[in-house]
């Protein structure tokens, strides 16, 4: 496949973007964000979406500085970790990096979506270019190591 690129400005376009990300992914998927609220973890298609994926055996890695818009605007998504527990992990970024701002997805190492500033939607989505998720790939190994566990079904505190 060849490399594409889109710029995108609004947040119907970054969601668009990554439903498009998800949908590529076949064997991880991993994702960093000050807090998911805007990245709809809980509607009915990003479930299903997200299902699907995890149902054929991708493994899903979340990272955040809190998770209380999870918890309270997501119960699906606190029912698909429940169901596929073994499959997703979440954790909950220390102290010390409660200063990164960015976000973005990361499928398969090919694929990425990234907004530059958690605050607004200015990013790009990048399909077939693994070039372009290394950078991410590697801040997101950091942000992992450094993270704890977070977010379980059955109780809150991501």
């Amino acid at each position: 496949m060849e490399r594409q690129s889109f710029p995108f400005t609004t947040r119907a376009e970054f969601l668009q973007h990554l439903s498009s990300c998800i949908a590529r992914a076949e064997h991880t998927l991993t994702m960093f964000d000050p807090d998911f609220h805007i990245w709809e973890l809980g509607a009915s298609s990003t479930d299903a979406q997200l299902r699907h994926y995890l149902k054929n055996g991708g493994r899903l890695q979340l990272a955040a500085h809190e998770g209380r818009a999870v918890e309270r605007d997501a119960p699906r998504f606190l029912r698909l970790i429940k169901d596929y527990g073994h499959l997703v992990e979440v954790r909950r970024t220390s102290q010390q990096l409660r200063q990164l701002t960015d976000s973005f997805c990361i499928a398969d190492d090919r694929h990425i979506v990234r907004r530059f500033h958690a605050d607004h939607f200015r990013g790009e989505a990048v399909f077939d270019g693994p070039e372009d998720t290394q950078t991410s790939a590697e801040r997101f190994l950091t942000i992992w190591l450094e993270s704890a566990p977070g977010l379980y079904a059955n109780s809150t505190g991501l």
